[in-house]
């Protein structure tokens, strides 16, 4: 009967705070943290588990340490068991009080404001997974209601998110990415001294600096001034390079591609000659009269001017410079120009420092309209990778690599010929012999049309990665049709063992690079990793990733990589940049950013940043079959030696 009258209790107090808890409000008196003394422990370490309760006003939480027969549910863990690790003791409570229950008839142990309690397991494996679910039970001292508790803790090795996040950067715009573009920069500012529009500049304007008084440090602001103007320009767009969203829909979106390729068609007509692109000559004239007033200030309009003089030679290379930069880094664009200046101020502060320099410099003459030709052919080349772009996004297949190559072996072919004399512009002087440096340039020439040729028939490029189409857009590709034969005589001969899933979806969008099968969807290679006890290689790349193109050539090609991918991964290719649309009941809205994901880029984007917390691509997982990360991702990187140690940490961090 004294049984009956504590379940009876004890149910009816349940009732009526379940009663008042639906009527009123969802109460949750306690709040649970769960931490490891630590989070990177060795295989065979015992770790403690801290669980933390913050304990409403008004409420106590159970503790476990009195008789559990008494009747109030006491605290307890459950866990799931797994490999990667094993309990290693009870769930002890830590410094819990102690008071009389008349409704139990006993004494009970109990916590408020706050309760701790500790737990020791025994870590088999680094990788380790902890899953834990604790149980418990909160009453009121006030309304006497009781509240069942029940929350799902989930313990991994940490990873650092600022790490994540500087990893995941180096995807489009590493460090090495940035200074090379740094460096092709400082170049292109270097090619920019020898047009018609500068190089004629820098006697005028070295003998203004040493003909008048503290010449030489008003030479040093002049340089200095260029290269703020142009960090400026730089800085202005850097927010919008840098925005990796805006960035990913610029580098994709057809509309942005169709005007860079007018405008670098523009440009590329503009240098051959055709017409000149100026600025209003009432802006030159204004900025004239500033430098006039004499002083500092005009130090500084004196570059201004210069920069808007040679306007119509340094456009289109400035031009060029911000659209490449256009990948989600912040700093690309100004520390591009920053080196485009740097390149660019160089003659006229070096000159003016020692102006008997100048009398080793070449005469003006025709040459420099050939340096602006010879640009015009890079910009026509360049050209067409917007369209590329744009063909591999939209899946055209109506510029595949071969006829990539194909435009670049004409354009370049032709730049050869204008290099040996056998083809004139309008505005190039006649020539009757051809200047050494002229030939060594057009040497160079044609080796690069020497070496494009086997990219017809199925050569990779490996020195193109990333500009050219992949090879999977590839009409004729003597190389893949070889393979296929020999995967076909292996499957037929039964040396072989198909592990796909049919139908692949959306295997009509996407192919994978060097023959290789798989997935582009996230749940199929799920239930294929189940299916066939293989861990998960999960690729985000993108149709407009030049590095994702970079590895597949460079890196995955590599036959030690290769046969891994092959053998012991099931290969997930999410593309971020896909605009096919979506069936509605496939739409998802983002926890990110609240919006409605209504493509399969956006989809997959999304989920690039919700849960693995990165945004740059290339960005490689190692997922076991439920979808969590075996290893720490990794992103773009050369080494190929790097990514075969990847491989196989995932390999056996999956077998454990």
């Amino acid at each position: 009967m004294k049984q009956f009258f504590k379940s009876f209790s004890f149910i009816t107090i349940l009732l009526l705070g379940t009663f008042i808890t639906t009527q009123a409000q969802i109460i949750n008196p306690v709040s649970w943290s769960a931490t490891l003394s630590n989070e990177s422990p060795k295989a065979g370490e015992e770790v403690v588990i801290t669980f933390k309760a913050k304990i409403n006003d008004g409420w106590y939480l159970y503790s476990n340490d009195f008789d559990h027969e008494l009747g109030p549910i006491v605290t307890s863990t459950e866990f799931k068991p797994n490999a990667t690790f094993q309990v290693a003791d009870t769930l002890l409570p830590i410094n819990s009080s102690e008071k009389y229950d008349e409704i139990w008839e006993g004494n009970i142990r109990y916590f408020k404001k706050e309760g701790t309690f500790k737990q020791t397991v025994k870590i088999l494996d680094p990788n380790y997974k902890i899953e834990v679910t604790m149980n418990g039970q909160s009453c009121s001292d006030e309304t006497g209601s009781c509240i069942p508790l029940q929350k799902d803790f989930t313990l991994e090795p940490k990873v650092d998110k600022a790490e994540l996040k500087a990893v995941s950067s180096s995807g489009q715009d590493s460090d090495e990415s940035l200074l090379g573009f740094m460096i092709s920069a400082f170049l292109f500012g270097l090619t920019a001294i020898f047009t018609p529009c500068v190089f004629p500049m820098i006697p005028l304007t070295v003998s203004f600096f040493t003909n008048q008084s503290g010449g030489k440090s008003k030479a040093f602001l002049y340089g200095f001034s260029i290269i703020a103007i142009y960090g400026f320009f730089g800085a202005v767009l850097a927010p919008l390079t840098g925005d990796p969203s805006v960035a990913n829909a610029i580098s994709t979106h057809w509309l942005p591609n169709t005007l860079f390729f007018i405008i670098f068609i523009v440009f590329a007509l503009s240098f051959f000659g055709m017409f000149e692109i100026t600025l209003p000559s009432s802006l030159v004239n204004k900025m004239d009269k500033q430098s006039d007033k004499g002083g500092l200030g005009a130090v500084f309009f004196m570059a201004f001017t210069l920069v808007l003089v040679s306007f119509s030679c340094t456009g289109p290379i400035v031009g060029t410079i911000l659209i490449e930069s256009v990948g989600g880094a912040f700093l690309k664009p100004i520390f591009g120009m920053i080196a485009f200046a740097s390149a660019f101020a160089l003659p006229f502060t070096l000159f003016a420092l020692f102006p008997g320099l100048m009398k080793g410099l070449p005469k003006s003459g025709g040459w420099l309209n050939s340096v602006k030709v010879v640009l015009g052919f890079v910009e026509l080349a360049l050209a067409f990778k917007f369209l590329s772009t744009i063909d591999l996004v939209y899946n055209w297949r109506l510029l595949d690599k071969d006829i990539m190559v194909a435009i670049w072996i004409a354009i370049s072919a032709m730049l050869g010929l204008y290099l040996l004399g056998k083809i004139r512009l309008p505005h190039d002087s006649p020539t009757d012999t051809i200047s050494p440096p002229r030939m060594i340039l057009a040497t160079i020439v044609f080796t690069f049309v020497i070496y494009l040729i086997p990219g017809l028939f199925g050569a990779p490029l490996k020195l193109l990665s990333g500009i050219l189409p992949p090879q999977t857009h590839h009409t004729f590709d003597l190389r893949g049709i070889i393979r296929e034969e020999i995967e076909f005589a292996e499957l037929s001969g039964g040396n072989k063992k198909e592990t796909l899933i049919h139908p692949i979806k959306y295997e009509e969008l996407f192919e994978l690079p060097h023959g290789l099968k798989g997935y582009f969807d996230y749940d199929q290679a799920l239930a294929a990793s189940k299916k066939f006890g293989k861990p998960i290689f999960l690729d985000f790349t993108g149709h407009g990733c030049a590095n994702c193109r970079k590895m597949e050539d460079n890196v995955w090609s590599d036959p030690r990589v290769l046969s891994r991918l092959k053998k012991d991964y099931i290969i997930l290719a999410l593309y971020v940049d896909d605009p096919t649309k979506l069936p509605e009941d496939e739409w998802i809205t983002s926890t990110f950013d609240k919006n409605v994901k209504k493509t399969i880029g956006a989809k997959n984007f999304d989920f690039q940043i919700t849960k693995f917390e990165s945004n740059a691509q290339p960005f490689y997982c190692l997922l076991n079959g439920e979808g969590d990360l075996l290893v720490k991702p990794k992103a773009y990187d050369l080494n190929v030696q790097n990514f075969v140690d990847y491989l196989d940490s995932g390999v056996a961090a999956f077998k454990k």
